[in-house]
């Protein structure tokens, strides 16, 4: 019978001179290029004006690095941070932070609403959210592959045993593994798996996008609500956390889980809104 799990996974796909494709990239890619393609496929099935979708994509993919980045120096690491604040430009070192990306992502929102669509936020995040949902189960796999943000230590069968010395051991010394622990990346990545196949069964058979603010709301209840609950089996990512009750990852979700649910009851009780179509090829 299967005790546990020994991840060997390297890290590193490949080098090319100077340069190393991983495949925590590799995955991060892969997301962004795949929501440009469903979100390219709702605004053709909406006829929603050309340009558009670029200037989203660009609008988004910014927001998303730029948010993250600047939310794990703040939430998590301030202090290094301020003592050190040219290091917050070293995006390739690691150290991007969920929470900051989408704060980041309603920022963009909030100014593409305004000088592209002249539309609701709700309207874009409706749509935006879905591919979103795909984009963070690639993510934590690249998480799992990097051998890092997994939990506890545990007895079940599909505990992990990462490599602890990872830096050394791709130098070429021999793996030091933790203890079997809770694959947490798994744990999110299935849920926000799950939670893409709803959101695109909601768009595409129950046309959920006419109660505005619905799918935007499932979405955030349904990324935050598995994440609060998964944090109090993961490993407290900053020395800081020990001391709390609820962990910094606990925290920041809370406000997005009180805003998902208040989303999807306002959508419930208004009447649903028919999709007003753009007229094509109007700028």
């Amino acid at each position: 019978m299967l005790d546990f799990i020994t991840w060997t996974v390297n890290p590193s796909i490949v080098h090319l001179g100077p340069f190393e494709i991983r495949w925590y990239g590799l995955f991060f890619a892969i997301g962004f290029l795949a929501g440009y393609k469903i979100i390219e496929k709702m605004f053709k099935h909406e006829k929603v004006p050309d340009g558009w979708l670029d200037k989203l994509f660009i609008y988004v993919v910014v927001a998303t690095i730029v948010g993250a980045r600047l939310g794990h120096c703040l939430f998590y690491a301030r202090d290094y941070y301020m003592a050190h604040p040219t290091e917050i430009f070293k995006i390739w070192e690691g150290g991007l932070a969920s929470h900051g990306g989408a704060i980041g992502i309603i920022i963009a929102i909030w100014i593409y609403s305004r000088h592209v669509t002249h539309r609701n936020m709700l309207w874009t995040f409706d749509r935006l959210v879905i591919p979103v949902a795909l984009v963070g189960a690639l993510i934590r796999t690249g998480n799992l592959m990097n051998h890092e943000i997994y939990g506890h230590v545990t007895n079940l069968p599909w505990g992990f045993r990462f490599i602890d010395n990872l830096h050394a051991w791709m130098q070429g010394a021999e793996p030091v593994f933790t203890a079997p622990s809770h694959p947490t990346q798994i744990y999110e990545a299935l849920c926000y798996l799950a939670l893409f196949g709803l959101l695109m069964y909601m768009y595409w058979k129950r046309n959920a996008e006419e109660r505005q603010g619905l799918i935007f709301g499932v979405f955030l209840t349904g990324i935050f609500l598995p994440r609060f609950l998964i944090e109090f089996v993961k490993n407290n990512q900053e020395a800081f956390e020990e001391n709390m009750l609820l962990n910094m990852g606990q925290l920041l979700s809370i406000p997005f889980i009180i805003a998902g649910i208040w989303l999807i009851v306002r959508a419930i009780k208004r009447p649903r809104t028919a999709i007003s179509f753009a007229t094509p090829g109007k700028k």
